[in-house]
């Protein structure tokens, strides 16, 4: 903070009052992600799940309501994991009632994984709430406000995606 209880730049250089709206802006975007991640971790606790698991049981409640089936295979790409790694979060999520396995109905040697009835209901039993409390937030935007902010977010998006690794 400087003088007059202001948030400095942090890393951002402060050339010109332009300079400082962009600041502040990332500064609060830099807020809500640290908001978000500590509701996750909330979220979290109060199911008994690691990061991965929620992320995995999301998914699969993403493919359930697309009617897609998913397969170990499908889901261990799209977390980034190996074949050792999905099977113990599979067996997790088994053991905790999240998710069941299912024989593939046209290749024997193939599992689907399906949420299970309740997940569903405890996921958004747990984030209910919260999104209610987001999309009363959201619906204050103009429909013009809002194409702004996802055009915004999105181009935020492609800028992180576009780091090096």
């Amino acid at each position: 903070m400087n003088d007059n209880g202001d948030r400095q730049g942090y890393w951002y250089g402060l050339e010109s009052r332009k300079r400082m709206g962009a600041v502040d802006v990332l500064n609060a975007l830099r807020d809500y992600r640290t908001a978000e991640a500590e509701m996750r971790r909330r979220t979290r606790a109060s199911m008994g799940m690691g990061e991965t698991d929620l992320l995995a049981l999301r998914y699969l409640l993403e493919a359930e309501r697309s009617g897609r089936d998913v397969g170990p295979k499908e889901l261990a790409v799209r977390l980034g994991l190996t074949s050792a790694s999905i099977t113990s979060l599979v067996d997790r999520l088994v053991r905790s009632g999240y998710v069941t396995r299912e024989p593939h109905p046209t290749d024997r040697r193939a599992l689907i994984l399906r949420p299970s009835a309740g997940s569903d209901q405890e996921v958004r039993g747990t984030l209910g709430d919260m999104h209610a409390r987001m999309m009363e937030v959201a619906g204050t935007l103009s429909e013009q406000d809002s194409a702004t902010v996802v055009d915004f977010l999105r181009r935020m998006r492609r800028a992180i995606d576009g780091m090096a690794t």
